[in-house]
C-alpha cells in the first residue's frame, strides 16, 4: 500500500507535466478515470484533493481551478513557450549540428512543456533544407575542447576540407594539429575553437565540425595560456566571421550612411566611427584581410571604400582586377 500510494503520486505528477497547462486543465473525476484505467489505482475525490496538497507542500505548482468540479493544471515550466520556441529555432538553424541531432535535440525541447505546446513547437519548426553539418561527433568534439579549457591541456585532432568533388579530405597532408585551446566561439552559425597552435606558432581558429573523428586530449601536455588581453568576443569581431587568415590588421572604412546599422551588426555598438560629412561616416575596424572581407565591402555596391592602409587597398585593388579578368 505505501508503495502504490508513492507511485501514484508520481504517476499524477508525471500526467499533469505532460498533459496540463493553464489553457488545459483535467477535473477530478478525469484524473480518477486516468488513475484506475492506465495503471490500475483506485482513488476518489479526497485522494485526489489530498494528492495535489502533498505536492503543494512539496513546491510543485500544480494549479486548482474551483468550480462545481475542480479543474487541475500544472503552471510551474522552465521555460516560457515563447522561450523554448527560441531555442528551438536556435537548434534548427545552427549549422554546425547534424540534422538527425537537431530532430533529436528539438524532441527533448518538446518534452520540457505540455504535449499542446509541444505541437505548436512541432508546427513552428522550418528546418528542411538547411545547409547543415555532416559531423555526427559535433558534441563529443565540442566536450572535449570544453574540457581540455577547463583542466588546461592540449588537445590534437585531423582537420578537413573539400576536394573539387565533394568529398572531405584532410589538410596539412594528414597530419594532426596540436593546439591550447582557448575559447570556444559560435560566429556565423557555426562553432570554432580558437587557441595556441603549435605548428603555426600563433593563435589560430578552427570550425569544430571540421575536425574529423574525434579528438585526442593530452592531458600530460599543460596548455599554452591564453594572452591576458585575450577577449573571445573582441576575438570575434577582429577576426571577422571567423575565415582563415593568420594575420589582423586596422582597416578604415569610408561609409555611406545608410550602412550604419549594417556595421553595427558586423562589428558591435562600440565600434569606433566619425562622422564625416551628412552623408558618410568612417569606420575605424580591425579585420582579417581575406577574401571574405573584401567580398563584404563589394558587396554594397560602392557605398562602402578602403580608405586605409595603402597596403589594404592595394590588394582590393588587385582582387577586383583578378575578378574582371575572369568575365
Amino acid at each position: 500500500m505505501e508503495n502504490q500510494t508513492k507511485l501514484r503520486l508520481f504517476y499524477l505528477y508525471q500526467h499533469m507535466i505532460r498533459n496540463t497547462d493553464p489553457e488545459h486543465r483535467l477535473t477530478t473525476n478525469e484524473l480518477i478515470r486516468y488513475m484506475k484505467s492506465e495503471h490500475g489505482i483506485d482513488v476518489d475525490r479526497t485522494t485526489i484533493a489530498d494528492d495535489f496538497a502533498i505536492m503543494k507542500q512539496a513546491g510543485i505548482n500544480c494549479e486548482v481551478k474551483k468550480s462545481r468540479q475542480n479543474q487541475y493544471y500544472y503552471d510551474d515550466r522552465l521555460f516560457e513557450l515563447s522561450e523554448l520556441k527560441t531555442l528551438v529555432d536556435a537548434v534548427a538553424s545552427a549549422k554546425f549540428i547534424t540534422e538527425t541531432r537537431s530532430r533529436q535535440l528539438i524532441r527533448k525541447l518538446m518534452e520540457l512543456t505540455s504535449v499542446y505546446n509541444a505541437e505548436n513547437l512541432r508546427r513552428h519548426v522550418f528546418a528542411e533544407g538547411r545547409a547543415k553539418s555532416e559531423n555526427k561527433n559535433i558534441f563529443i568534439i565540442s566536450d572535449a575542447i570544453n574540457d581540455a579549457i577547463d583542466k588546461g591541456y592540449k588537445i590534437r585532432f585531423q582537420y578537413t576540407d573539400y576536394s573539387i568533388r565533394k568529398r572531405r579530405v584532410l589538410k596539412n597532408g594528414g597530419e594532426r594539429y596540436t593546439v591550447s585551446p582557448y575559447a570556444l566561439i559560435w560566429d556565423g552559425d557555426f562553432y570554432y575553437v580558437v587557441g595556441y597552435c603549435d605548428d603555426r606558432k600563433h593563435t589560430r581558429n578552427f570550425r569544430v565540425d571540421r575536425i574529423y573523428s574525434e579528438v585526442e586530449k593530452l592531458e600530460n601536455e599543460p596548455a599554452h595560456p591564453a594572452p591576458p588581453d585575450f577577449d573571445p568576443a573582441s576575438y570575434s569581431k577582429k577576426v571577422f566571421r571567423m575565415f582563415d587568415s593568420d594575420e589582423t590588421v586596422p582597416v578604415d572604412l569610408l561609409c555611406d550612411a545608410s550602412l550604419m546599422k549594417y556595421v553595427i551588426d558586423q562589428f558591435g555598438r562600440d565600434v569606433n566611427t566619425e562622422v564625416t560629412d551628412e552623408e558618410h561616416f568612417l569606420a575605424h575596424v580591425t579585420v582579417c584581410p581575406s577574401p571574405t572581407f573584401y567580398r563584404w565591402v563589394f558587396g554594397w555596391g560602392g557605398k562602402m571604400k578602403i580608405t586605409g592602409p595603402e597596403s589594404i587597398r592595394k590588394e582590393y585593388r588587385k582582387k577586383l582586377k583578378e575578378a574582371l579578368e575572369n568575365i
